[in-house]
């Protein structure tokens, strides 16, 4: 053994700069991959996220006027008290959409435990002196980032706010935050603004309740803190409790549909990231067969051959993966952006120790496995160095390059192509390992183009209505004048009836969504991705998630109850249904009617003109008819996975820095394993100009064979796996976006301008070498 360690620190110092590349090879990728799983906890809990940055409260009570709640401090296991704030309930509208907000009364700075952290714009600010009579300042508000989206609200608009006694007030948007409590969501509970004390006072006139929060010492005892809370203030004052996992469940769907598409990048990137490190170390075994000869020449058994490249390369994978871990942990929050900042914020989330333990644990293992196998391929190496000058290091010139040549191809061309593609098995090993990176890389790109769909071309993603009007009691017209009222708005393109009802489904096990949408004349456009669209009475279209819930296809017919009268539908069709998890079937509102002939519409679904924006139009239709309509932007499943887009241009450019590194060990092993043919091409005459721009052709020719493949394999894969997310979340299979021919266009011309540039500097050596200096290469 002393031996073995001997030889080792020998030929550390013999090569220091191939054991560096490897240092450095392990550390990058280890540090690309523990930015991948930052960023995969940044995207994949955001409620999570905002809890911790915020120094979330567990526990919200919202009480009457008049509670005492000082002695909430005092409860066993309370951390720390948010509040409490004087609460009044209000309606707020904008732009014709109207919205149930509780305004919170909050300090000119943001409190310490359940601070909400202000995303756009600024947070309030208390009114000069001067500016106190213009109201600057104390008619301000800042809106949670839902309640923000349902009122088209944007820091610097003006909202009418009517407060318990009817009084309108107006109130100008300072800022946009997010808390870590329950989302705002259309017909649920109200949303949460925050406003300085005495714009409360003008809105309320007295009329308050309180909210108080409860940061915990252990979130396991929240049931029991709440029962020592609510004992404490008195049932009677209690109006509401809101614990944390309220919260967090609603985000919860969020939470599943990232975290399953990020673990298939996470797999696929740590496969990539050793698959590199095994060819950077497995490159420099080879580079040293001559010297294994000699070792074995003088005495060493395979035994102590193997032994010695386990260890120093099991050393040199430890010192890397220990640098990229270190330079992560602690560096990686000030790398600038978005992935600096999800750096930082992953430290506190659930899982970082684990990830941050088990990603290089893992990643050590499988270089292990890798250099045990390229370790015991060194031990195999005959003692005999001639025996390797014996044999062919390349394929034998084929008959369509002899006919290329003497046709006068340039020579580069030929032995390039040559070069790039000797062997059968060798090729197709080179071409995976450089197209790997590159099917992650178009996965990606596929996930970004379908959300890209989403927000650009709803209609074809189950969207077609951008808008929803609901009439108020007031409005004092019939359904047909009131679709003649907002057709005649501009950009209007057709209006549909529509009503919404829960039905019970076969045995009363469950209830889904029954919609009546559009007529018989003018059906409703939805996306039908299978079977046909409705075109008769008593039938249907259905979500993907109906027809798993129930177990039928399309075809089938389906019987469900509605207020206690038997519906019988006959499903004709699948469509894209982003609503309440698929577990929807639409058919027209005359299908409704002939159940029950007093039907009337609940709301109207307005189809835009191309190009429209929603919120001009939203805002004409309230103009056009004042108050009497409520206006409501079709939500958009997109609008959730915002933080994704994100995460998909930092996970691109990690899996393109893995891809570099082995593009880079590939050139390296390629230049030395043909260190003889180069010999020979000089000695034929080749110029070093030729035999440099043979190097790059070479490359150029492998990149982009492996960008066709990676592409081509990218996009199949990448659209089953959006399918498969789709159908498993409700939403249907057919979301599955491809990227436009110009963009994967535009990653096969990168990919091989980056093989070329990465080839441009070994090509340049190989090309300036003497003959002399090759010669001890062909032994």
């Amino acid at each position: 053994m002393r031996a073995t360690l001997r030889w080792a620190h020998a030929d550390f110092r013999a090569h220091r700069g191939e054991a560096l590349f490897v240092v450095l090879a392990s550390a990058g990728i280890i540090a690309s991959l523990l930015l991948a799983g930052a960023l995969f906890g940044y995207a994949a809990n955001p409620w999570q996220r905002v809890f911790n940055q915020s120094h979330g409260a567990h526990i919200w009570l919202h009480t009457r006027a008049g509670a005492d709640t000082t002695a909430l401090s005092h409860v066993d296991g309370v951390a720390a008290v948010s509040g409490p704030y004087r609460t009044t309930a209000t309606t707020v509208e904008s732009r014709g959409a109207r919205v149930g907000v509780t305004l919170r009364a909050a300090g000119a700075a943001p409190p310490e435990t359940g601070r909400p952290l202000v995303t756009d714009g600024s947070w309030l600010t208390r009114p000069d002196t001067a500016a106190a009579g213009t109201g600057a300042g104390n008619g301000a508000v800042v809106l949670e980032a839902s309640v923000a989206r349902a009122l088209w609200a944007e820091p610097g608009d003006t909202l009418r706010v009517t407060g318990p006694d009817g009084a309108p007030h107006a109130l100008e948007v300072s800022g946009i935050a997010e808390v870590a409590e329950p989302r705002y969501h259309p017909g649920g509970g109200p949303g949460i603004g925050w406003v300085l004390d005495g714009t409360l006072d003008e809105v309320a006139h007295g009329d308050t309740g309180q909210s108080v929060g409860l940061r915990l010492n252990d979130p396991d005892d929240t049931d029991f803190t709440v029962q020592r809370a609510v004992t404490l203030l008195g049932a009677d004052r209690v109006a509401q409790v809101t614990k944390w996992q309220q919260a967090r469940d609603e985000a919860g769907g969020d939470d599943r549909l990232l975290g399953q598409m990020f673990a298939v990048f996470g797999l696929g990137a740590l496969l990539a990231a050793a698959l590199a490190a095994a060819g950077a170390i497995g490159a420099r075994v080879r580079g040293q067969l001559r010297d294994i000869a000699v070792l074995k020449a003088v005495g060493f058994t395979p035994g102590q051959v193997t032994r010695g490249f386990l260890v120093q390369h099991l050393a040199f994978a430890l010192f890397g993966v220990a640098l990229g871990t270190a330079a992560i942990a602690l560096l990686g929050s000030r790398i600038p952006g978005r992935i600096g900042e999800a750096t930082a914020v992953w430290q506190d989330l659930p899982g970082h120790t684990a990830l941050m333990i088990g990603i290089p644990c893992g990643a050590v293992l499988l270089i292990a496995a890798a250099t045990g196998l390229s370790a015991w391929r060194a031990g195999r190496v005959p003692p005999v160095p001639v025996a390797r000058a014996a044999l062919p290091s390349a394929a034998p010139m084929t008959a369509l390059g002899r006919r290329a040549l003497g046709a006068r191809v340039p020579p580069a061309l030929v032995l390039g192509w040559r070069a790039a593609f000797p062997r059968r098995g060798r090729t197709l090993a080179v071409v995976a390992r450089l197209a790997l990176p590159l099917v992650l890389i178009t996965v990606a790109l596929v996930a970004w183009s379908t959300l890209d769909q989403f927000r650009t071309r709803p209609a074809q993603m189950g969207l077609p209505a951008a808008l929803t009007v609901r009439a108020g009691q007031s409005a004092g017209v019939n359904d047909a004048d009131q679709e003649r009222a907002l057709a005649a708005v501009p950009d209007v393109a057709a209006v549909h009836p529509g009503a919404e009802m829960a039905a019970l489904v076969p045995g009363q096990t469950g209830t889904i969504t029954l919609r009546g949408l559009g007529t018989a004349r003018h059906p409703y456009p939805s996306k039908v991705v299978e079977g046909r669209s409705v075109s008769g009475p008593d039938e249907a279209v259905a979500g993907q998630g109906l027809l798993d819930l129930l177990g039928v296809r399309v075809g089938a017919w389906v019987r469900m109850t509605v207020e206690g009268r038997p519906q019988i539908l006959h499903v004709v069709g699948r469509t894209i249904e982003p609503d309440s998890g698929g577990r929807v079937i639409t058919t027209t509102i005359d299908t409704l009617r002939e159940r029950d002939p007093e039907l009337r519409p609940d709301f109207h679904a307005l189809v835009l003109r191309e190009g429209a924006d929603p919120v001009a139009v939203s805002a004409a239709l309230a103009g056009t008819t004042g108050t009497a309509l409520e206006v409501r932007q079709t939500p958009n499943p997109v609008d959730r996975l915002e933080p994704a887009r994100a995460v998909i241009a930092a996970l691109i450019a990690v899996l393109a820095l893995i891809g570099l590194i082995e593009l880079l060990t590939l050139i390296g092993t390629g230049v030395r394993d043909r260190g003889r043919d180069l010999l020979a091409l000089k000695a034929i005459g080749l110029t070093p100009r030729q035999i440099g721009s043979m190097i790059v052709t070479a490359a150029g020719l492998t990149a982009l064979a492996s960008a066709v493949v990676g592409t081509a394999l990218g996009a199949l894969f990448g659209s089953w796996l959006v399918d498969t997310q789709g159908a498993s979340s409700g939403i249907g299979a057919g979301v599955a976006q491809l990227p436009s021919p110009a963009v994967l266009s535009t990653v096969i011309a990168v990919a091989v301008l980056g093989a070329v540039a990465a080839a441009a500097l070994p090509a340049t050596r190989a090309a300036r070498r003497r003959p002399a200096d090759s010669l001890s290469e062909t032994l």
